[in-house]
């Protein structure tokens, strides 16, 4: 028996650097100990995160064991098997009820007594599982020597750990790629730099570096299209922070039913759907920065959960009541006016005092004395580049028209203005943009030309609907402030849905 013993020991001790499956090396393990111990059956079973012992292994049990999880407070055996630092033995005539009842294999339908065996598994002080032989033979187990049970305890744990490990190293991996996967695509919507010389562009910039280097809480406030976003970026860049990565989110195109989940993440079958467990938003910021586009869309039962993160540092996963650290800078910008968001019962007021530690309000264009050349030159750059005209220029005319006008929209209005007027040009093969190339851009904006909807040749019914849907939802948020959830609210459907029709169709407001 030693020499035999031996060897399965050796071969264990070679699965542990093999590259088998874990459910191999787990199975390996049980089907060692049944050539060395006196057992009609095993189980290995691994302690998880909730506190359930749950079977990876098993042999001369049936394999519906391995469906199951253990609960150790309605099973006293197992319960007993992990509070003891040493083997556990139940006689035959224990009265403790058996978790194995009417699945042993080899059990008679008269014999319902057997001998068992159990010990905990120990890895580096802290309890991973537990192993369990039973025997249809009373006494079965008295001869066994304690140091055999304790070599193959130690062998479990290294295997458990092992595996435990591999699992950990290549979650981690997963969760890297994920978050560089989304630093790519953070840095390909990146749309450009802080440009402007005003006095207001430079106190901007003179706040940014006051509080970039704190992990202050920043509330970045503006109208829509102010550049809110190129401020956060900004904050991060000059932060402690700025190798890790910043995380995006708009809280307005947040799903209505998974919104939890994306933020805060969820556990396998936390919902229907949740076929695996999967971190959220603020987990992969762990170390960085979450940069929270929108806050005053978040639905107030999210605002009380990321209140606690705030506070505390820590949050829960959906579905689980483990509770899980996280040390991330929180960032947030809205168009909102959030003071009067709080004295209106849509905003909690705990929440807003937690992130208006350092407010940076973003000015408007038509308050920034002299930007809009330097802003112009700027943005028609791109157009330059993107076609290839390197002497495209604007005509002084429609510098003195644009430095004229109000800009609601502010630097994204520019430019989108800018654009059209650039293409108009282009397509008269025009290498000066003049004033009435913005005329017939505002021509073409107020003109409601419906009887296009009506073609006279054949033509998709499906593209004609898309355009349709374009102006629909543009005319919505030119009605609500260029805000999405006003614009749902105006066209009577959910708030997600419009956003992500809006992306689609590429509509900024």
């Amino acid at each position: 028996m030693h020499q035999n013993m031996s060897k399965v020991l050796l071969d264990i001790a070679l699965n542990l650097s093999s590259n088998l499956t874990s459910e191999k090396q787990y199975q390996h393990l049980i089907d060692g100990i049944d050539q060395v111990f006196p057992c009609d059956a095993s189980a290995l079973f691994i302690l998880d995160e909730e506190g359930f012992l749950t079977p990876v292994a098993v042999k001369g049990l049936s394999s519906s064991v391995l469906g199951r999880r253990f609960f150790p407070k309605a099973h006293p055996r197992l319960e007993s098997i992990m509070q003891s630092r040493e083997p556990v033995r139940f006689d035959a005539y224990c009265e403790l009820p058996d978790p194995f009842s009417g699945v042993l294999l080899s059990e008679e339908a008269e014999l319902d007594v057997h001998d068992c065996l159990g010990c905990s598994l120990y890895v580096e002080g802290q309890l991973v599982g537990i192993l369990t032989l039973d025997s249809m033979t009373v006494s079965a187990f008295d001869a066994i020597e304690p140091m055999a049970i304790e070599t193959f305890a130690a062998l479990a744990a290294a295997t458990l750990r092992n595996i435990g490990q591999i699992k950990a190293l290549k979650a981690q991996n997963k969760k890297q790629k994920h978050v560089t996967e989304t630093l790519i695509q953070q840095a390909r919507s990146k749309e450009g730099e802080m440009v402007g010389l005003s006095p207001q562009m430079q106190q901007l910039r003179n706040n940014i570096a006051t509080v970039a280097q704190s992990d202050y809480a920043v509330l970045i406030t503006g109208e829509t299209g102010v550049g809110k976003e190129l401020v956060a970026h900004s904050v991060h860049a000059q932060s402690h922070r700025s190798t890790k990565p910043m995380i995006y989110v708009n809280c307005a195109a947040l799903p209505e039913g998974l919104a939890e989940s994306e933020l805060f993440g969820h556990v396998k079958g936390a919902f229907t759907g949740a076929n695996s467990s999967r971190a959220g938003k603020f987990e992969l910021a762990d170390g960085g920065t979450i940069f929270l586009d929108e806050l005053g869309e978040l639905p107030l039962v999210l605002q009380a959960k990321l209140l606690r993160v705030i506070q505390q540092g820590e949050l829960q996963r959906v579905g689980s009541d483990k509770h899980l650290l996280v040390n991330v800078r929180i960032i947030a910008a809205t168009n909102r006016n959030l003071e009067q968001e709080v004295a209106n019962g849509q905003f909690r007021a705990d929440l807003y005092h937690r992130l208006n530690v350092f407010p940076i309000a973003v000015p408007p264009l038509r308050h920034r004395d002299g930007d809009i050349p330097v802003l112009s030159g700027y943005l028609l750059e791109k157009v330059r580049s993107q076609f290839n005209i390197p002497n495209l220029h604007l005509h002084p005319k429609a510098l003195v028209k644009l430095e004229a006008q109000p800009w609601p929209g502010n630097v994204r209005e520019l430019e989108h203005t800018l654009t059209r007027a650039a293409l108009r040009a282009i397509q008269e093969q025009k290498q000066i943009i003049q004033l009435g190339h913005f005329e017939s851009v505002e021509r073409a904006k107020d003109v409601k030309n419906t009887s296009k909807y009506f073609p006279q040749q054949s033509i998709g019914m499906r593209s004609l609907v898309e355009e349709y849907q374009k102006e629909l939802i543009i005319h919505a948020l030119d009605k609500s402030e260029r805000t999405w959830s006003k614009a749902a609210e105006f066209l009577q459907m959910d708030r997600g849905n419009l956003y992500r029709m809006g992306k689609k169709f590429d509509i900024n407001p």
